[in-house]
């Protein structure tokens, strides 16, 4: 009896070896085996950039990729954080950074992506120069985008910011020279799109301009984008090592890659990582 029980305690001992031999719980580490990403993207260009750019070539790597669109800036990171989605690609690093940590969430970045700029666009004038004493620019009246404006008009010579603020925080009390005397009107971002036919110049976010079926090559101008403002793919930290981040950042980081951004989404600012190569 007592030998018959170390015979069976000793096959279960090499049932259960040979069960985790056949472990599937690193799916897709091994040759052969299907591989698959979720991604998470806001409807407009950069759900497009995943179907467009990111989807075929990480189907090259043998990757099934669906893509889950949202149109909000919410869902995408709660659903990563739930484990819904397995990347989200919609949000600059300053917002990610200030959402995970006002939710306690542990997401990160993988690689910044090409990023449509901010524009300042008119149907009154053809260049900056052209701007009149007293014009109206319509600019939006959130915090980033804002700060994002005013840049984009110092860079232009338009106003001048005062150098005792962060300029990524600046706000309209911050503007210390005014030459041409602009006056700002402050409206929901969303809506400044259609504002360049009412008011005389209009500061439009590259997502709504795109959304809008605007051309970014039709701006005046074109931010000069700090790289913490440029989207990024976003992954749970915990994730940063997968090989399906890996993999993610190795394609975008491709030739292949940059050459779809550059027929497809033509105007969008590269990172600085692209652009010192």
């Amino acid at each position: 009896m007592k030998k018959a029980l170390i015979s069976i305690a000793a096959l279960l001992c090499i049932l259960l070896l040979a069960a985790c031999g056949n472990d599937d719980s690193g799916a897709g580490d091994n040759e052969g085996e299907s591989k698959s990403i979720k991604f998470g993207a806001t409807v407009g260009p950069y759900s497009d950039m995943v179907t467009k750019a990111l989807a075929p070539l990480l189907e090259e790597k043998g990757y099934e990729v669906e893509n889950q669109e949202f149109t909000d800036y919410v869902q995408p990171n709660n659903a990563l954080s739930r484990g819904d989605i397995d990347a989200n690609l919609f949000q600059h690093t300053i917002y990610l950074e200030a959402f995970a940590e006002e939710n306690e969430m542990d997401l990160s970045s993988v690689i910044a992506v090409p990023t449509a700029p901010m524009g300042l666009y008119s149907n009154t004038f053809a260049t900056t120069d052209e701007i009149a004493e007293g014009s109206t620019i319509a600019i939006a009246n959130d915090p980033t985008n804002l700060s994002r404006t005013l840049l984009m008009l110092q860079d232009q010579g338009l106003i001048t910011i005062s150098e005792e603020v962060d300029p990524l925080k600046a706000s309209i009390k911050d503007i210390v020279e005014n030459p041409k005397n602009l006056e700002f009107v402050e409206v929901e971002a969303g809506q400044l799109p259609r504002l360049v036919d009412s008011e005389d110049a209009a500061a439009v976010p590259g997502n709504f301009a795109l959304a809008a079926d605007m051309d970014l090559l039709d701006a005046l101008a074109l931010e000069e984008m700090p790289d913490n403002y440029r989207n990024v793919v976003a992954v749970n930290t915990d994730d940063l090592d997968a090989q399906f981040a890996k993999d993610i950042k190795e394609v975008i980081e491709s030739d292949e890659f940059e050459q779809i951004i550059d027929e497809e989404f033509q105007g969008f600012g590269k990172p600085g990582w692209m652009t010192e190569e």
